[in-house]
């Protein structure tokens, strides 16, 4: 039989997938190259099922002879393996981003006389409105929990973006910018306690109670379907962080982040300008393993953030907290500092490199931001937080239309400012 080979990511089965597969069987046996979460999360959103899932499915679909990986969205390494015959694919890529992905199609078959088969695309039918449907519709806890660790095995670094109300999480869950034949995006939200508090018209010491902080991550979760990383400033005492820990993973957020600081909590940019206390290693050894033990799942992550550097203790002492963290069960490590060039960050990079044992590791560039996330990615960084730039941007923007409307004595000088009426009305799913 003629060898027929078939790409696709298959993450939202649709009757598009089904007549493709179909017309792909009459001309012999056909093979799905299924894209891995790895592939489809590097040139768009990670898929909903996870590629065994994917997998499963595809395998019980009518006309389907093998499924094999495709470990990126080039197909010419498939091909140059199997050899096939035909490759079948919808019409819809002869433009866009996928444009260069068929030429390099019809380039290998015609190395072997190979030939592509185009199926009129089904009208109506988009990926790309399925995932919006789905994004309405919302997620579970258990769903938008594991989704965090998922994003750290498939991509080179996770981007979270601070949120500290229900419409900055609907930014962070919805802005997608096209970059060549890439969508970029943010893939999860950092509640910060800094703006949280900041928003609430509050100091950043812990001021704000966890009820107060749960009303606020609930607001988020209500309306959003990205993963959460809850900034637990200290965690507290040991006893009272094993509710937090619980809290949170019920509701479903995927980790805390908690500091390894006593005392009256300030903030770490304020550095030794501020009287800071850092914690003993074994006591926040215990706060770490303390949290451990409370969690129901496997998928929840407490995440230990040092301030060795931000208290001027020196690279030795941060890596080697790092290590004791880890041993007490810390998922990850952030490691912190408030220096303007990222020189004590990458240091500490290179050094961690060389840990026998790996966990994530998370920075947080807001002093030293003049550093590119491809060179954090090349350092060993897997988390890159943007910890308090919406809450930043829009206090200066309030700030000047409110200044202007008090100078000219009316509005209208504002306009330039602001949203038109009509999209402030409409910007909201429903309120139309």
């Amino acid at each position: 039989m003629k060898k027929v080979y078939v790409g696709m990511s298959a993450d939202l089965i649709h009757p598009g997938h089904l007549n493709i597969i179909k017309e792909a069987e009459k001309l012999g046996r056909v093979t799905v190259g299924l894209l891995t979460d790895k592939a489809i999360a590097s040139y768009k959103r990670l898929p909903y099922m996870t590629y065994e899932q994917r997998k499963t499915v595809i395998e019980n679909i009518k006309g389907v002879y093998d499924v094999i990986a495709q470990e990126t969205l080039d197909y010419v390494p498939n091909l140059e393996k199997l050899r096939p015959d035909f490759v079948v694919h919808g019409d819809d890529w002869k433009t866009g981003i996928q444009k260069e992905t068929r030429a390099k199609v019809i380039e290998a078959l015609g190395k072997w006389g190979g030939k592509l088969v185009e199926v009129k695309y089904t009208d109506g039918l988009s990926s790309t409105s399925f995932n919006k449907s789905l994004k309405e519709i919302g997620t579970t806890p258990d769903v938008r929990m594991k989704r965090f660790r998922r994003l750290l095995e498939v991509k080179p670094i996770v981007k979270l973006m601070e949120a500290h109300n229900g419409l900055t999480g609907l930014i962070v869950e919805n802005l997608e910018v096209k970059s060549g034949n890439k969508t970029k995006e943010f893939d999860g939200m950092w509640l910060s306690s800094l703006t949280d508090s900041t928003a609430k018209g509050k100091p950043d010491t812990e001021a704000v109670d966890l009820t107060s902080r749960m009303q606020t991550l609930n607001d988020i979760l209500e309306i959003t379907t990205k993963p959460v990383v809850y900034d637990g400033d200290t965690g507290g005492k040991p006893e009272h962080f094993i509710f937090t820990v619980k809290t949170l993973e019920r509701l479903g957020v995927s980790a805390v982040v908690i500091e390894d600081k006593v005392g009256l909590k300030k903030n770490s940019l304020f550095g030794t300008d501020v009287e800071q206390e850092q914690d003993s290693a074994e006591n926040f050894c215990y706060k770490i393993s303390e949290g451990k033990k409370s969690q129901i799942t496997n998928d929840f992550m407490i995440i230990a953030r040092i301030e060795s550097l931000i208290l001027n203790k020196g690279t030795d002492d941060a890596i080697k907290r790092s290590e004791l963290y880890i041993n007490a069960g810390a998922d990850g490590i952030l490691i912190h500092s408030k220096d303007k060039k990222p020189d004590e960050i990458l240091e500490f990079c290179e050094r961690f490199k060389k840990f026998e044992r790996k966990v994530p590791l998370v920075v947080v560039p807001s002093t030293y931001n003049m550093i590119y996330e491809k060179e954090l990615t090349e350092a060993g960084v897997n988390v890159v937080i943007y910890a308090n730039h919406l809450l930043r941007s829009a206090y200066p923007a309030m700030k000047e239309t409110a200044k202007l409307i008090l100078e000219n004595e009316r509005s209208y000088e504002a306009d330039s400012k602001m949203m038109p009426i009509n999209e402030i009305l409409t910007l909201i799913p429903g309120g139309k």
